[in-house]
């Protein structure tokens, strides 16, 4: 049987990773070409960096939310083989699918709080004719693809541990007599 608990606690912290995410997304670094007071150089100004913070935020609840999962399911390395039948293969399938969409939504988070965070400090002057600053911000769709990865996520880790819980079985109740048994008097 399934912990109702953990799918609840997981559930939570998918859901506050994934509404990260979506912060993260909406609240993006933007750049905006600025010259001096003497009108000799051109430099880039960015707002609010925030969405870095919100990115790592999801990064982490969406670990831990992994982690919880696989150490409540042993990660199919330790414990109990599994009772044959299809929640067993349906709960292999769903564990490499469940890292994959881990995998990639980390990167997504991973690689769009590091962009974000990463400021270009370069500045042209426009006295020598240089080239063009180039104000360099994360890209659009980023951390919503982040997001949507860790909703693929959280739907299939949930149903890989449910799989798993029916494939780990219960134990079974004892089949025969209750009573003492007795061989046949002669």
């Amino acid at each position: 049987m399934a912990s109702k608990l953990l799918m609840i606690t997981v559930f939570v912290f998918d859901l506050i990773a994934f509404a990260l995410a979506v912060a993260a997304e909406q609240r993006r670094s933007t750049a905006t070409i600025q010259t001096d007071s003497e009108q000799v150089y051109s430099y880039c100004v960015y707002d609010s960096d925030i969405s870095t913070g919100f990115g790592v935020g999801a990064f982490l609840f969406l670990t831990v939310s992994q982690v919880l999962i696989m150490v409540a399911s042993s990660c199919f390395c330790c414990g109990k083989a599994l009772s044959p039948g299809g929640s067993r293969g349906c709960a292999v399938l769903l564990f490499i699918i469940c890292w994959v969409t881990f995998f990639i939504a980390e990167v997504c988070l991973l690689a769009g709080s590091v962009r974000n965070a990463y400021h270009t400090k370069y500045r042209s002057s426009l006295l020598f004719n240089d080239k063009p600053v180039s104000c360099e911000t994360v890209r659009k769709g980023v951390f919503a693809a982040g997001a949507a990865f860790i909703f693929f996520t959280s739907i299939i880790s949930e149903f890989y541990y449910v799989s798993y819980s029916k494939a780990r079985g219960s134990p079974r109740p004892y089949g025969g007599e209750a009573g003492v048994g007795m061989a046949a008097y002669k």
